[in-house]
């Protein structure tokens, strides 16, 4: 197929870019930091593709998503040009990728883990999502159904916490990473240690995405693994794997998002079953 792939040099795009050559698909990919900007291209470009999988925004972790609400914010300049590409090409299929963050806070509270599913996110009635980095991926959401009412078959993926060997530390994991192997200590957390995270490694995120490409899966999907680890369970996990046991610092003040972030994978376990454990996934990034 001939692909599209915006974002080629991010967290994501670098693995779905390596995949997709091995399959020996024919991918043009761009990337602001080292070619044109995506947005240029949905502009002014109307060259034909079989497949567009759009990964190109601004995220860059909690710090930057409570740090820089306008920065975050131009994803909805992107994902609406993208839209409109789609639609001016008559491309047929095309993949956003959305986020947790989409979710309502309200749902991600203390208290009972609740498994969050996808129809909890309600179009209709959208309860407020998490700062305008989840408010862009919410109206993206929004925006796929114009697309697709156009002719273009929009597969939605909400990723949860992805991570992997070579993911950016301005990220929770590969920070505990990093910390784990210079063997900090005391080790710091952010917030209180007992918010909850659902960690899926980056080799099932692709798997999942290319897997949700080949089924025709349509509608948003959530990629993750159900699986409800706390900040201090990590940080206990990451420690005992490098052989220490530090006392665990708690930054009270420090960005912390909401608390609970959790999904109901059922809808992905149809196409998709995760391979790499958390367990797996710590030894792979002590050992990189």
């Amino acid at each position: 197929m001939r692909v599209l792939l915006t974002g080629s040099a991010g967290f994501i795009g670098r693995h779905l870019h390596a995949v997709l050559d091995t399959r020996g698909d024919d991918v043009t990919a761009i990337d602001i930091t080292n070619g044109p900007d995506a947005l240029d291209l949905f502009r002014f470009n109307s060259a034909p593709y079989d497949l567009a999988i759009h990964c190109a925004a601004i995220v860059g972790g909690r710090a930057s998503i409570d740090g820089s609400p306008l920065g975050v914010a131009t994803n909805l300049a992107l994902d609406a040009w993208y839209m409109r590409w789609l639609t001016r090409t008559n491309t047929p299929q095309a993949v956003y990728f959305s986020s947790s963050a989409a979710y309502p806070v309200a749902l991600q509270q203390p208290g009972p883990v609740r498994r969050l599913v996808e129809t909890d996110v309600d179009y209709e009635r959208p309860g407020w999502p998490d700062a305008t980095y989840g408010l862009a991926k919410l109206t993206g959401e929004q925006l796929c159904q114009y697309a697709e009412a156009e002719g273009t078959r929009m597969t939605i993926l909400r990723p949860f916490s992805g991570y992997g060997e070579d993911q950016d530390d301005c990220y929770p994991f590969p920070a505990f990473i990093r910390r784990a192997k210079e063997r900090q200590d005391p080790f710091e957390i952010w917030g209180d240690g007992s918010s909850t995270r659902d960690w899926i490694h980056v080799d099932d995120v692709i798997a999942a995405t290319l897997a949700a490409v080949d089924a025709g899966v349509t509608g948003p999907v959530n990629l993750g693994t159900g699986r409800a680890t706390s900040f201090d369970q990590l940080a206990q996990m990451v420690t005992s794997a490098a052989g220490y046991k530090p006392e665990l610092k708690h930054l009270a003040a420090a960005p912390q998002g909401v608390h609970h972030r959790v999904c109901d994978p059922s809808r992905m376990l149809d196409f998709h079953l995760p391979r790499v454990t958390l367990e797996e996934g710590i030894e792979r990034a002590l050992a990189a």
